[in-house]
């Protein structure tokens, strides 16, 4: 068998690091077994989806040293790559279901769906789709989709029996059909869910192991419902922890930042990173005489991975952790030259230059002003005191539910430049009643230490989302504490 394995990210937003660590884990299986390593984009949700994204999918990958050997940017002989652009199949492989009567057309509206939810919650029962099309004349449902009515097309569960998940790093997982509704398989858009879509785009792509989050598990059974109604071979399904933070949470960017980015712009070297997100995600021998090992080269966590040494215990994110071990990276490999030559490409990219210069143009008298002035932009977090965030005719106290909601709206944007930034801010303002001057001063000196700056959103799009975001969320910390002192 030759071993083909992918992951399938959303560009939905920042390249998350859970991408990169459950990517290591399969590019690593399938150089060790000689086989092939997919990337596929998963952008049915067209509503949330941009090419921006998917962009910086690629680069952040790229730049923490995983390549893969198929993919939308390099082709493949199982391409198209990208969802959207396999719509159809989809929805030919639903209708056989439908036509096998294994699917069927449902026509409940959000408001219907809404309103049964809210009955089930009440009733404190099982919460779910009630199934209540299931036996709908097929020539009904017909007439109805002639008359144009919208619908969706979902799977007809068997109630009454049992599924077993079989997984390579747990017990066999049994789980009870009647506790798993039917699942939509169709949206009303006719775009798939990603039910559907994963397990055709699986089969067709000849996927042999399906390495993936834990929190995939309890989606499996519907994946394996889909695979037998299709008469299909499942793959080897092998759900690895999560990363967690150090109180054991599942790392979110609510307490750690989640983007590559971030990492990549604070100055963390690719290959600390690589070898970080490795020695979370398996267990490395170390040599006689040595209690632990830390640092590995690519080739050796190749020679030293088995998916049987992947522990369940939730590996911790910890970054003063990874800090540590991007410092021996410094100071191991680097010569004092080889050093220079790294702050020169991560301080002296002309790209970068190119966006910060044009800020400070018209703000310089002399040359040696430069560096003031633009240090925020390098900078990791910053020492801001909540005193210095306080608007002039406005307390912390009313600050505070103010910025709680900007940094949840700064959390959902999904383009991040100066005309979505704009948008975000001046919007907030007309939902909160704040004027801009009483509201911009407090976010400038969050995200930029300073009370005069370039423009507000020119900076902002500079500094990038997660950045400010993360200086955003300390600032809040500080108004936080001090409201409770």
């Amino acid at each position: 068998m030759t071993v083909r394995v992918r992951i399938a990210p959303s560009p939905t937003g920042d390249p998350h690091i859970g991408t990169a660590y459950i990517g290591l884990i399969n590019k690593v299986f399938a150089q060790q077994q000689g086989g092939r390593f997919i990337l596929r984009i998963e952008d049915t949700d067209q509503s949330r989806c941009t090419p921006t994204s998917e962009a910086m999918i690629y680069e952040a990958l790229r730049w923490v040293g995983i390549q893969w050997d198929e993919g939308p940017d390099c082709g493949g002989d199982f391409g198209p790559y990208r969802q959207s652009e396999r719509s159809e199949l989809y929805r030919q492989y639903a209708q056989k279901l439908v036509n096998e009567g294994k699917a069927y057309p449902c026509f409940c509206t959000p408001e219907d769906l809404a309103a049964l939810r809210a009955e089930q919650i009440k009733a404190k029962g099982w919460v779910g789709y009630d199934g209540r099309y299931r036996d709908l004349d097929p020539a009904e449902a017909q007439a109805r989709i002639d008359a144009g009515e919208s619908y969706v097309i979902r799977f007809r569960v068997k109630r009454e029996e049992t599924t077993i998940v079989h997984d390579l790093l747990r017990d066999p997982i049994e789980f009870a059909n009647k506790e798993v509704d039917d699942q939509v398989l169709i949206k009303s858009d006719g775009f798939p869910t990603y039910h559907l879509a994963n397990v055709v785009d699986d089969h067709l792509m000849e996927i042999s192991h399906v390495i993936r989050g834990e929190e995939w598990i309890t989606s499996t059974p519907k994946h394996v419902m889909l695979y037998e109604a299709f008469g299909w071979k499942q793959p080897v399904f092998c759900h690895v922890p999560l990363l967690r933070n150090p109180d054991k949470s599942k790392v979110s960017k609510r307490k750690n930042p989640v983007s590559l980015n971030y990492y990549r712009d604070a100055g963390i070297l690719p290959e600390a990173m690589r070898n970080y997100l490795a020695r979370m995600a398996w267990s490395f021998p170390v040599d006689e005489g040595e209690e632990t090992r830390e640092k590995f080269s690519f080739d050796e966590m190749v020679e030293a991975f088995s998916l049987e040494r992947i522990s369940l215990g939730g590996p911790v994110f910890d970054m003063a952790k990874l800090s540590w071990l991007n410092g021996r990276y410094i100071r191991e490999d680097h010569s004092p030259e080889a050093l220079w030559e790294r702050l020169r490409e991560y301080f002296m990219s002309d790209e970068r230059w190119a966006k910060i210069v044009p800020l400070v143009h018209e703000r310089m008298d002399r040359l040696d002003e430069f560096m003031p002035q633009v240090a925020y932009f390098f900078s990791g977090d910053l020492d801001v005191e909540a005193a210095a965030l306080k608007p002039k005719k406005k307390t912390l106290e009313e600050l505070e539910p103010v910025f709680s909601s900007l940094v949840e709206k700064v959390d959902q944007l999904i383009e991040w430049n100066e005309e979505s930034i704009e948008t975000l801010l001046r919007g907030h303002c007309a939902d909160t009643g704040w004027k801009p001057r009483d509201l911009f001063m407090p976010i400038r000196i969050a995200v930029t230490g300073r009370k005069a700056t370039p423009g507000m959103w020119e900076t902002l799009a500079v500094l990038g989302k997660e950045r400010t975001r993360r200086r955003l969320r300390e600032a809040l910390k500080k108004i936080k504490a001090a409201n409770r002192a």
